[in-house]
């Protein structure tokens, strides 16, 4: 149960044990205090003394807790647990009341993720809060440095090995990961930190054309040696397998006779600068509300 707590809320044993605490000490509070106003009416134990008592501690208990949270340094994590507990009593849109924080991982020029960055710049339910990427110098660096989005620059060995960058992660409270041409494979430890909480896009119509190796040009060259007459893109969650996820969506187009990789890649760009943010939404919209 712990363990899936500390997935969920995507934060590391430390503060799961804080996080609990705050939860335990908030609610001593409340109840005390709550029981200390209901003296000052002087009213005797009865049934109007537990209607009372009732209303007053909802009525408290956030105040509580977010006092409880500021010492123990997890008056963040109150802060948007109580927004998004508030959201579903008042039956109103989560959307309306937070942000679905999202990080992109990219390793090339970043045209995807100029797309899902322009998509999302004004929206009310997702937030760029980070770029991730492999490679000095790729293009999607400059892309995070002007539109003011921290980049995050990682490296091989820890990324497989070390911490895989979680504590980063969770830093910048991220609720949802966006591949856009990423081309490392995602360690386990992410995929169990993230659990249907990673997106990937590839240029061909999974199950064919995937696997190792196949990125890029790749995959347009295979497509069209092959004689397909048809190929696509595919939006997919990430598991510890390549291309081999839950497929959400795919989109369609036309492979000719005289297509090259080139032409095909053009294709498949327009596919996927038309679908991904809409996919991306519509995923963290259902997951936001879970």
């Amino acid at each position: 149960m712990l363990k899936k707590l500390q997935q969920r809320w995507k934060v590391n044993g430390l503060n799961l044990v804080l996080i609990i605490t705050t939860f335990a000490l908030g609610g001593s509070l409340c109840g005390y205090t709550g029981r200390k106003l209901l003296m000052l009416t002087n009213l005797e134990k009865g049934f109007l003394w537990f209607i009372l008592y009732i209303l007053l501690i909802t009525l408290l208990w956030p105040l509580c807790v977010l006092l409880i949270s500021i010492p123990l340094g997890q008056f963040s994590f109150f802060k948007r647990y109580l927004i998004k507990v508030w959201g579903k009593m008042s039956g109103s849109s989560n959307n309306s009341h937070y942000k679905c924080n999202i990080a992109i991982f990219a390793s090339g020029a970043g045209s995807n993720a100029q797309q899902i960055i322009h998509q999302f710049s004004d929206s009310a339910l997702i937030n760029i809060s980070l770029i991730v990427c492999n490679k000095p110098g790729a293009g999607v660096l400059q892309i995070a440095e002007k539109a003011g989005i921290p980049s995050l620059l990682i490296e091989k060995e820890r990324f497989f090995n070390g911490d895989h960058y979680l504590p980063e992660l969770r830093k910048q409270h991220i609720d949802f990961i966006v591949l856009a041409g990423f081309l490392w494979k995602m360690p386990a430890a992410l995929i169990n930190a993230y659990p249907k909480k990673i997106l990937n896009i590839h240029p061909a119509l999974l199950p064919k054309y995937g696997g190792k190796g196949m990125y890029g040009s790749k995959v347009h060259e295979a497509v069209i040696a092959a004689g397909e007459t048809e190929s696509g893109i595919t939006i997919h969650f990430v598991d510890e397998l390549y291309d081999h996820g839950e497929i959400i969506f795919q989109a369609k187009c036309e492979v000719t006779l005289h297509d090259t990789a080139e032409t095909l890649a053009q294709k498949i760009h327009l596919l996927e600068h038309a679908n991904y943010p809409g996919v991306i939404a519509s995923v963290a919209e259902k997951q936001n509300r879970s």
